[in-house]
C-alpha cells in the first residue's frame, strides 16, 4: 500500500462554516432547553405528589429522591426527546404525559 497524499479534504475543510456552526449551535441550546423545560415540568408534579426532585447537571437530568432508604433515580430525556428514562434507559415514559410519568416514578421510587 502505497504512502501517496491522499486526494480526500483535509480536517480543515471538513469542518462548518461559521454560519453552520452558529445554527448547529443554535438548534443544540434549543433542545437543551427544552429538556430542560420537559424536567421542570416532571420536577414539579413529583413535588405535587410529595417526592423530592431536583434538576442537576446543568439541568440535563433529575435527581428524583427515595422517600425511604435507597439510590436516587436519575431521570433523563431520550429517545430524540420523546421519553423520559431511568434505570439505564429500561424504564421509560413518553414526554407527553407530565402527569404519568410522575405517577410512574413515585410508585417506581417507593412511594
Amino acid at each position: 500500500m502505497s504512502r501517496l497524499p491522499r486526494n480526500r479534504p483535509g480536517r480543515k475543510e471538513r469542518e462548518m462554516n461559521p454560519i453552520m456552526q452558529a445554527a448547529a449551535d443554535h438548534l443544540q441550546q434549543e433542545h437543551q432547553q427544552d429538556e430542560a423545560l420537559a424536567l421542570t415540568l416532571l420536577r414539579d408534579e413529583l413535588l405535587r405528589l410529595g417526592i423530592r426532585a431536583e434538576l442537576r447537571d446543568n439541568d440535563s437530568a433529575l435527581m428524583v429522591h427515595r422517600p425511604r432508604v435507597g439510590l436516587p433515580v436519575w431521570v433523563f430525556v431520550g429517545y430524540g426527546g420523546a421519553y423520559y428514562s431511568w434505570q439505564s434507559a429500561e424504564r421509560r415514559h413518553p414526554i407527553n404525559d407530565v402527569t404519568g410519568a410522575a405517577k410512574v416514578l413515585a410508585d417506581y421510587a417507593g412511594r
